[in-house]
């Protein structure tokens, strides 16, 4: 920084252009951490006439050469960090530099970070990013022999993302004891508040990819800045004989900040000057006297008014604070250091190469993957001869070498030791499975069925989803209704059918009552014989019935009513039956060509209304987590119940809830992919109403992982490609495994009937024929017990052509008199059955030969 100063100084005596006819001379005094000697330098400085003095970078020592030059209003020019009233910085604004750390921190998106700071002001300037962010913060003061320790403290409590603000003269000290604590390998962020990360001697952390970030006021790659930075390498040489370069150790184009600050320093001061210099009388002063300079507040002013770009790029005050500058954000890469972003007061964070800035592509690191067993996203083999992580294989392990290859990096492949994908514990607030493992960083990546939640999203990170699904419902599939001889009937219901009956028998009797009643359906039998006036009525009680079942059947009937209120009747009674038969018809169809079948419950309220199925779910898994806290009252109460009998609800595995559902009275709330796959192959499991929710499978790592980024990509590129499809399908539609369901589509269409189905109308045929013949039987029994009493008390009169008893009966009764046998019952009833099947077509019944006690009729 000094011999900047004085090239600064030189150049600008050779620069007439700023200050004409004046030659500028520097003077230089050493101080210690001796603040009485300090200010005793600093007034001689007075007495001899400078018109302004630039303070060191020693913060303690600026503020007591701030208060001397404020007395005197000399112009105090400072290059450090520290804050000063009546100076002006040409260091950055620290409230600005702290809104760009800030920026930088939430683009890595740390929720977990340690600050390690070494000068005792560093607490105060890093105040302000530690209130801006919610993360979880390590503030630890270090000196070069509390490095180790702090590092391994923080080490052993898994943090990975550390500040470093440290003097950068013992820069070299922790970059050693970052190596002995072997904490420099990719999981690793270092965020360096020093601006002269290119002048470290980073070699060992070039090809460790470990994550070490910084800005630099100096644009390097500027040519303005080349040139004079050259200048000055070959004013060093000249001047003070040196053979070596003043930048840094590697080489390279640098310079240190606290250099080039000096420089521009040094010109700030002069544009003031020119401002004011024809008005200026330069004068001494004393710090005896306490006379202030004359001019030095004007001085002052012109310089806090200077708008100028020197090496630390564009430059301006405001109450003598830069407000103007630009910071370039700079990546250690596997060869050099890079920009990968830039960082203004009015733009703010902005990232040029997000590529570069997370380029994990090219690295040749194995990370750690932790998994859970779940078929079919991760299986294991239990043979001896697989190791590794040819152990698992599965839609999940697919997906992951597939992802491994595009983004460049190896892994090993393991099981979490809990086995649960990670639950938040609402009293202890304490996490468990795959989170917990991510949280505490003992994991890279975590791959399997698990599911992007709120609570979880808040603590690690997830990918792009590779999957979408939802919750459903897994139950046992509904026995079928068993097909009833009398299938025919249930197109009414039971009560219908008695109500038929009813109205059956009230409208016959109605139609007998009235009829009798009624004056115009009585009619003459002879009305010419005036002598013997003999009136009948065609419905008595048995037409009357016959007339009602014979309307119902849709056969008509040869009774016709004449009366008015009997038309009414019959024909009320007609539009019943028509709207009775039409719907029996409509119903018949369905009830004996759709197989139907108990289905308990249809949806989730049926679920949450009933007792008789119980119901559950994982244990710590998303799906008890979603019904935990919901805010719906359906799911309220069924976590409820859940929670009330956690031992019958919730499962350790989804095996154990499915084999619960097999088992019967259970059903399982499960996601929606696993049900797919499970149904597919248990055709006894069926899924139960829609999705209750939506959501999402992802691969999860750590807060800040520069591997989600990438794996989204990859992600996204091969769902795109339909690589992901493909997986899908060879693990859940896989036709060697799974079973064969009736199609839904074939319910739609009409089933051919079988006997099982419509046989009860032959029972209903063959009884009713049975029925007739019985009747039959007992009509005839009753006819032949009639005659034959009524021949033992009569006495026959026979001829040849015809006989009559002794009373006077008709003809008819003659006729059956004559055709009454003195037979047994059973040779009566042989030669009728005879006739009836030898006889069929003839239309009159012959004489039998029937004997008499009295007389023999024959042909």
């Amino acid at each position: 920084a000094e011999m900047v100063f004085q090239y600064a100084v030189h150049k600008l005596n050779l620069d007439k252009s700023i200050l004409p006819d004046t030659h500028v001379v520097h003077h230089t005094r050493y101080l210690t951490n001796d603040t009485f000697h300090a200010v005793q330098k600093v007034c001689n400085l007075i007495q001899i006439g400078v018109q302004a003095i630039f303070s060191p970078s020693n913060s303690a020592m600026a503020t007591h050469i701030n208060s001397i030059c404020e007395d005197l209003d000399i112009p105090d020019i400072g290059i450090s960090r520290s804050t000063r009233d009546f100076s002006i910085n040409v260091h950055p604004s620290q409230q600005y530099v702290n809104y760009a750390f800030i920026d930088v921190i939430r683009y890595l998106n740390w929720t977990k970070f340690g600050i390690l700071y070494e000068k005792d002001h560093g607490i105060i300037t890093l105040n302000q990013i530690s209130r801006s962010l919610r993360a979880e913060l390590h503030i630890r003061q270090v000196s070069p022999n509390s490095y180790f320790s702090v590092l391994n403290e923080f080490k052993n409590k898994e943090i990975h993302n550390i500040i470093i603000d440290t003097n950068s003269a013992h820069i070299a000290i922790l970059l050693k004891n970052i190596l002995q604590q072997q904490m420099n390998e990719y999981k690793y962020q270092y965020l360096f508040t020093s601006f002269d990360l290119e002048t470290f001697d980073l070699e060992d952390f070039k090809y460790n990819f470990v994550n070490i970030t910084s800005f630099r006021l100096v644009d390097m790659g500027d040519v303005a800045v080349k040139e004079i930075l050259k200048d000055i390498d070959l004013y060093n040489r000249r001047i003070f004989k040196q053979n070596k370069t003043v930048f840094s150790q590697q080489n390279t184009a640098g310079i240190e900040t606290n250099a080039a600050l000096m420089f521009d320093s040094v010109y700030i001061f002069a544009i003031g000057l020119q401002s004011i210099y024809p008005l200026i009388n330069l004068s001494n002063s004393t710090c005896d006297d306490e006379i202030p300079l004359n001019g030095g507040l004007s001085l002052i002013n012109y310089i806090n008014a200077v708008e100028w770009k020197g090496l630390t790029g564009p430059i301006q005050f405001k109450e003598g604070q830069r407000v103007q500058f630009k910071l370039d954000l700079l990546k250690l890469k596997q060869h050099s250091i890079v920009k990968v972003g830039e960082w203004t007061p009015q733009n703010h964070l902005n990232i040029t190469e997000p590529s570069l800035f997370f380029d994990a592509g090219s690295m040749n690191v194995t990370l750690v993957v932790i998994t859970i067993l779940e078929t079919p996203y991760v299986m294991m083999r239990y043979g001896k001869n697989y190791t590794g992580n040819d152990r698992f294989y599965g839609f999940c392990v697919d997906i992951l070498e597939t992802v491994s290859r595009e983004v460049g990096f190896d892994y090993i492949l393991d099981l979490v030791p809990d086995r649960k994908y990670g639950a938040k514990d609402p009293e202890t607030g304490e996490w468990n499975g795959m989170v917990a493992e991510l949280i505490k960083y003992k994991a890279d990546l975590a791959v399997g069925s698990m599911t992007i939640t709120y609570a979880r999203e808040s603590v690690i990170d997830f990918t792009k989803p590779f999957m979408n699904l939802g919750i459903s419902i897994l139950l046992k599939v509904p026995t079928s209704e068993p097909n009833r001889l009398f299938s025919f009937l249930n197109p009414l219901a039971i009560e219908i059918w008695i109500y038929v009956l009813v109205a059956y028998l009230l409208v016959s009797l109605t139609i007998y009552v009235v009829s009798k009643f009624s004056p115009m359906e009585w009619q003459y039998i002879n009305p010419c014989d005036i002598d013997n006036i003999t009136i009948s009525n065609q419905f008595s009680l048995s037409d009357s019935f016959w007339f009602a079942i014979s309307t119902l059947m849709q056969q008509g009937s040869d009774i016709h009513p004449k009366a008015v209120s009997t038309r009414i009747i019959t024909s009320i009674w007609g539009f019943f039956s028509l709207i009775i038969v039409a719907s029996y018809t409509a119903n018949l169809a369905a009830f004996l060509t759709v197989e139907r079948m108990m289905n308990p419950i249809e949806n989730a309220d049926d679920l949450a209304s009933q007792t008789e199925i119980s119901y559950g779910t994982l244990e710590s898994g998303s799906t008890m987590t979603f019904f935990r806290d919901s805010m719906i009252e359906t799911y309220k109460k069924m976590w409820r119940i859940m929670d009330n009998k956690k031992q019958l609800s919730f499962t350790r595995t989804y095996e154990d809830g499915i084999r619960r559902v097999n088992q019967g009275n259970y059903a399982f709330l499960m996601e929606s992919t696993m049900l797919d796959y499970v149904v597919q192959r248990d055709c006894n499991l069926t899924q139960i109403g829609g999705l209750l929710d939506t959501k999402g499978y992802g691969i999860a790592t750590p807060k800040g992982s520069p591997w989600r980024d990438k794996i989204s990509l990859a992600i996204l590129e091969l769902q795109e490609k339909g690589d992901i499809q493909m997986f899908y399908d060879k693990w859940w539609k896989n036709t060697d495994e799974t079973c064969t369901r009736k199609s839904s589509n074939k319910l739609s269409k009409a089933n051919a009937l079988g006997l099982d189905s419509i046989g009860g109308v032959f029972v209903v045929l063959i009884a009713g024929i049975l029925i007739a013949f019985i009747v039959a039987f007992v009509e005839f029994f009753i006819n032949f017990r009639y005659h034959a009493n009524a021949m033992r008390s009569k006495h026959c009169v026979c001829n040849q052509n015809k006989y009559t008893s002794k009373t006077s009966v008709s003809v008819q009764n003659a006729q059956e008199d004559y055709r009454s046998p003195l037979r047994s019952l059973w040779i009566e009833i042989f030669e009728e059955l005879r006739f009836a099947v030898w006889c069929t077509n003839k239309k009159q019944k012959p004489e039998l030969n029937t004997f008499c006690e009295k007389c023999q009729i024959n042909k």
